[in-house]
């Protein structure tokens, strides 16, 4: 009878999955973010009413780290709308009510991070990329004019840098013991020293953000993109790392290509496997 029982437990735990299932402790990674993260295209038509036609870097990031990814980023967040649904934003609230996201909430998106880190204790990762969009409502606000944007930047950076801390905290207090990596901005054209400054310029206000968070790791995706550039002197575009441009497709978009959104992933996994 001993003999017997030992056998059935033997075959019960054989055939039974242990951990398997995508709540597993351990296996869960939340990406968090703007259209990077999200993997939106522009002008993309009837596609926007099916999110899996999306595909941002933390899928990548996911693969690459055998983890379960859930995107929760919205295109057009900023840090500021990140926290409050009250603050500026260059067109997060819009796309939510018009079209899914990749995970549905009708909080912030700090709100949903925070209730999902509680709920997936083990999770390894969470990945934030913010703050391209904070520059870019200076920039609409200014209609492109450089000195409007100089006189204004320096308040918007701080603004960043203030912001992600909070955003860097908050995540903390939920008791994520996992590693947080902050992704940093590529430059849409390396070859101009003006858009390489400004991106390079919100770079630091994200790494000071970075650094004063114990246990945050910085992804260096504006080097990979400067490195993949050279060979093309420097034009990200040409490059082929951005999406091309609607009306003209030899021409590009801001927003990453798949072989963009590819790299970043890649450099965002190799972080993460250094950091653990």
């Amino acid at each position: 009878m001993r003999s017997s029982r030992f056998t059935l437990i033997l075959f019960i735990l054989s055939t039974t999955p242990l951990l398997a299932s995508d709540d597993a402790p351990g296996r869960q990674y939340l990406g968090l973010g703007d259209s990077v993260s999200f993997g939106f295209i522009t002008q993309a038509g009837f596609e926007y009413v099916n999110p899996d036609n999306f595909i941002g870097f933390p899928t990548y990031v996911g693969q690459a780290s055998k983890l379960n990814t859930t995107n929760a980023a919205c295109p057009g967040e900023t840090t500021g709308s990140f926290l409050s649904a009250t603050a500026p934003d260059d067109g997060c609230q819009a796309y939510r009510a018009a079209v899914p996201l990749h995970v549905s909430y009708s909080s912030t998106q700090l709100d949903f991070a925070v209730s999902f880190l509680k709920s997936h204790p083990g999770a390894p990762l969470v990945t934030v990329g913010l703050g391209a969009n904070d520059l870019l409502l200076l920039r609409n606000a200014c209609g492109g004019d450089p000195t409007c944007i100089g006189a204004g930047l320096q308040q918007v950076l701080g603004a960043v840098t203030a912001n992600l801390q909070e955003i860097l905290s908050d995540l903390r207090a939920t008791g994520f013991k996992g590693i947080i990596i902050v992704v940093n901005y590529y430059s849409v054209d390396y070859s101009d020293p003006t858009e390489t400054g400004l991106t390079t310029a919100l770079n630091q206000a994200i790494a000071a953000a970075a650094s004063a968070q114990t246990g945050t790791v910085l992804a260096d995706v504006f080097t990979a993109f400067q490195s993949a550039t050279t060979p093309v002197g420097g034009h990200t575009c040409n490059a082929g790392l951005l999406n091309a441009s609607p009306a003209n497709q030899f021409s590009c978009d801001i927003h990453p290509s798949q072989s963009g959104q590819m790299l970043i992933g890649k450099v965002v996994a190799q972080t993460f496997a250094a950091a653990r």
